[in-house]
């Protein structure tokens, strides 16, 4: 009995002598890949950086920042950021992550994502970049890093800011800016980060991989709690708007090769009046309807956005005008309208030009 009791022993003893060993070996093998693995996360991170940049344009007034930011997606100087007041001008600055400064031309926009493209005059030197094709989908759970210019803290050639968080869930954008419903309605990342400050839209949403995830989008309120929102539109749900604009959909829907009709269209013509142009690229929102106009019987109102114009899109009053000139008076036209989020469809055709004919004259009876 004594023998058993003392295998039994010898048994437990070694168990525990080896139990301790892997414990020990466990916290080597800890300590020398925690190293490692924080090595390589703030590689990721820099590399990431190097894709960001400071973008800084109008405004500089209370509540309208004058920066934003934007992420590189080509390696000729592509930079995708989003649409706002702040790229309402003719000199938008862009800011490399190594500090080299850039004057940027405004490609395009797309009214619905509320997406632009600038482009920067780069010569014969790739620039690090996201490629937008390479999608990576996540799910909720994920931990993710924000990357942004977020309060205008980086300035130079100083890194932007890098926020950790978790995607929450994957829901429809319901939002608001004030008095205005986001355009936006589709699936977004909402995360557990306070990722939407001013500057921060335009920012990229990666991975712990540094794949891009997202794009993170402009300040907004739920439109059913009026809390802030923090989120971001995936990668694959406008990588198809920007290869459109990248080849060349004009902006403000003008078309220098083709000469207007002799009686051009108007958006007068169709009973509409826009909103003042104050700005160079005001966005196209109908001010008025006349009253038994095409327009008025079609169904247009007030506060409709318009973003397509015969296919065309119309960021701005500019646009309107420029495509609507572009048409024969008596053709009839597709003019496609946000109103409540909502995609609104009509088919308008001007009223023939009323003209007041002379008097036939009279000839006396002899």
């Amino acid at each position: 009995m004594k023998k058993t009791t003392q295998a039994s022993a010898t048994l437990d003893g070694g168990k525990a002598v080896f139990a301790k060993i892997e414990l020990l070996a466990l916290f080597i093998l800890l300590a020398f890949l925690t190293p490692v693995r924080a090595a390589t996360l703030e590689q990721t991170i820099r590399e990431a950086q190097s894709k960001v940049v400071k973008i800084y344009g109008a405004g500089g007034l209370r509540g309208m920042e004058a920066y934003q930011t934007g992420i590189l997606i080509s390696s000729d100087g592509h930079v995708l950021t989003v649409s706002s007041y702040v790229l309402d001008t003719d000199d938008i600055a862009v800011l490399l992550d190594d500090g080299r400064k850039w004057q940027a031309e405004l490609v395009g926009s797309d009214p619905v994502s509320e997406l632009a493209i600038l482009k920067l005059p780069v010569e014969d030197e790739p620039l690090p970049h996201f490629d937008l094709h390479q999608i990576v989908r996540a799910d909720p759970g994920q931990r993710i890093l924000a990357l942004s210019n977020l309060y205008g803290i980086a300035t130079g050639d100083e890194p932007v800011s890098v926020l950790q968080g978790v995607i929450t869930t994957v829901a429809p954008l319901n939002a608001r800016r004030g008095a205005f419903r986001a355009n936006y309605h589709d699936q977004v990342y909402i995360l557990d980060a306070y990722a939407n400050n001013p500057g921060a839209a335009g920012g990229a949403l990666i991975d712990w991989q540094g794949r891009l995830l997202g794009l993170l989008g402009k300040e907004l309120r739920s439109q059913v709690t009026g809390t802030w929102l923090n989120y971001a539109l995936p990668t694959e749900s406008f990588v198809a708007t920007v290869d459109n604009l990248l080849a060349g959909r004009s902006l403000d829907g003008s078309d220098e090769g083709q000469l207007p009709p002799e009686q051009p269209l108007s958006a007068e013509a169709l009973g509409l009046t826009l909103v003042p142009n104050i700005l160079e690229r005001t966005p196209p929102y109908v001010d008025a309807v006349r009253r038994d106009s095409v327009a008025d019987k079609a169904g247009l109102r007030p506060d409709d956005l318009i973003v397509f114009i015969a296919n065309e899109p119309t960021a701005s009053c500019r646009a309107v005008d420029n495509v609507l000139r572009l048409h024969d008076r008596e053709e009839r036209i597709r003019v496609s309208v946000l109103r409540a989020g909502k995609l609104v469809e009509f088919s308008l055709q001007a009223d023939p030009i009323v003209t007041d004919k002379p008097p036939e004259p009279t000839t006396l009876e002899p």
